[in-house]
């Protein structure tokens, strides 16, 4: 699916991780602009600071933290006891588990 860039209720949490990221990239970019012009140390050390918080915390949380699964995993995933309602949609999300690598998935029901 495409990313849409217009404002929608149901892509808020896109465009909220998209402006964080390109305001990490702006505070990147200017820190680096006093670095090389000469500017103030410690308004360098925040913006680079600043910046590099933002572009790998946006980046890690797209790695790290998966969306819902809509179908079953196929062979060598284990369904878990774990069950739980997610909060983002109200639908009940089960848990799956791959033994061979520890990977979890979540799949809607």
């Amino acid at each position: 699916m495409a990313l849409r860039w217009c404002w929608s209720p149901s892509r808020s949490d896109a465009m909220l991780r998209i402006g964080l990221f390109l305001l990490g990239l702006a505070a990147l970019v200017a820190g680096l602009t006093l670095l090389v012009s000469g500017g103030p140390l410690p308004v360098i050390v925040w913006l680079l600071g600043l910046g590099l918080i933002l572009t790998l915390g946006v980046a890690y949380e797209r790695v790290h933290y998966k969306s819902l699964a809509t179908h079953r995993p196929g062979s060598g995933w284990e369904r878990t006891e774990e069950r739980f309602l997610d909060p983002a949609t109200g639908k009940q999300v089960t848990v799956y588990f791959r033994a061979a690598d520890g990977e979890r998935m979540y799949v809607e029901e």
